[in-house]
């Protein structure tokens, strides 16, 4: 298959050159996947599927345009590219427009094969833990699964990247249920080369689903608004990175809207905080959206900014020095506060799951519902929450950071810790 995705690629590209291209881009991928699936506490059906597609991009006179198919034969692709030839031509100019070029790359790397039994044993490990330990929480939907993602990247410039990498997979949605209470969804899912060495409630956050869900049964309003800390989970932590890398990447560059353009080199979040990649990941290659190796990148340093984002376009728009970055694969290192001491630190306020803001105002600003969550008093976790709000500022969330957990919850695209944050206002 490695050999036919370079083959189609390359057919691509040479109608994209004869159609007058002034420089083409092909990308051919596969994916393979072996999925055990669960409906209802139960284990419901085991499938594969395949799928591929062929991505083309082209320039012409500084028009850029893309284009995806299914069909792979020679009159689709003739066809395809002679229409993505007049789409690119309608297009508006823009001298920033740039195609990837000599760009070299070979990843192979986890679990290429699938073995059913592993996905087996997942299944019924996590339905024998749910039904012994907490058999009010219904997994409405779940899976395990195997995928195997093959992929490989052609340019008019020279660039030839090939990527062939496998992960397993487990997923778990649903909510919990006792005579006519009924509790909020929540879900936990991740990604691993290999989930044989614990058991599948071990992976992933799942067994705090599992055990936090049946007690929002009685989840209650918080009451009286005041000011007070937050203790975010992995998951909500996701939430405070994926605003970040909003901030240093193409869009809030690009409109010149960026908080951190100006502060590279800067301190601009708590001294506790480091984030780095790990663009070697499961189920991540390090290569960029727009066809550029992603070497090894420090973004935070002990809250110190290192660098911004920028693709290849962004930079040529911005100035900026173009820095690629993968789909996926990043962490906040471990902190030094066992969570059960960073929980205990807290006199009034929240541990939060899910915090569901929107899209934060351009300075930072939002309020927003947190989902999940329980009331913690004196150092103590308590009630479960419901329709409780929490307004703050996202930038200034980063720089109070006065916790960092050692724990941290890795689901392969993502490893995060706790963080403890004062001066939320609770309503």
């Amino acid at each position: 298959m490695a050999d036919a995705l370079q083959a189609v690629a390359a057919q691509a590209l040479d109608l994209m050159r004869a159609q007058g291209f002034d420089a083409a881009r092909a990308d051919a991928s596969q994916t393979e996947t072996t999925e055990l699936n669960v409906a209802h506490n139960e284990p419901s059906l085991l499938r594969s599927l395949r799928t591929h597609k062929l991505v083309l991009t082209g320039l012409v006179d500084q028009r850029l345009a893309s284009t995806e198919l299914s069909d792979w034969s020679p009159e689709a692709l003739k066809d395809t590219v002679a229409a993505l030839h007049t789409t690119a031509l309608a297009a508006p100019q823009d001298e920033a427009q740039a195609i990837t070029a000599g760009q070299q790359l070979r990843i192979t790397q986890g679990p290429l094969q699938a073995d059913e039994a592993v996905l087996a044993d997942k299944v019924a490990e996590l339905l024998a833990f749910r039904q012994r330990e907490t058999p009010t929480m219904m997994v409405e939907e779940g899976m395990a699964a195997h995928s195997r993602l093959r992929q490989h990247t052609l340019s008019s410039g020279g660039s030839n990247l090939a990527c062939d990498i496998g992960w397993y997979g487990l997923a778990v949605f649903g909510s919990a249920r006792e005579g006519q209470r009924t509790s909020s969804f929540n879900f936990a899912e991740g990604r691993a080369h290999d989930l044989r060495g614990a058991p599948a409630q071990a992976w992933f956050g799942i067994e705090s689903l599992l055990r936090d869900t049946p007690r929002q049964l009685d989840a209650a309003p918080i009451g009286e608004k005041f000011v007070g800390d937050v203790v975010l989970s992995p998951r909500a932590v996701g939430s405070l990175l994926g605003w970040l890398q909003e901030q240093i990447g193409d869009l809030q560059l690009i409109a010149g809207t960026s908080l951190y353009r100006q502060h590279v080199g800067e301190v601009v979040a708590s001294p506790l905080l480091s984030l780095r990649s790990r663009f070697d990941a499961p189920s991540v290659a390090a290569v960029s959206a727009d066809g550029f190796a992603a070497a090894p990148v420090q973004v935070l340093q002990q809250g110190r900014l290192l660098c911004l984002t920028p693709s290849l376009y962004a930079s040529r728009k911005t100035g900026l020095p173009q820095v690629p970055v993968a789909a996926g694969g990043w962490e906040i290192e471990a902190g030094a506060t066992p969570l059960a001491e960073l929980l205990a630190g807290v006199p009034r306020g929240a541990l939060v799951d899910r915090l569901s803001m929107g899209n934060p105002a351009s300075n930072g600003d939002f309020s927003g519902v947190i989902k999940n969550s329980f009331r913690i008093d004196g150092g103590q976790v308590g009630q479960a929450l419901r329709e409780v709000m929490i307004t703050g500022n996202v930038a200034q969330m980063l720089r109070a950071v006065n916790a960092v957990s050692r724990e941290r919850v890795d689901t392969g695209s993502t490893c995060l810790p706790w963080l403890r944050v004062p001066g939320l206002h609770f309503s």
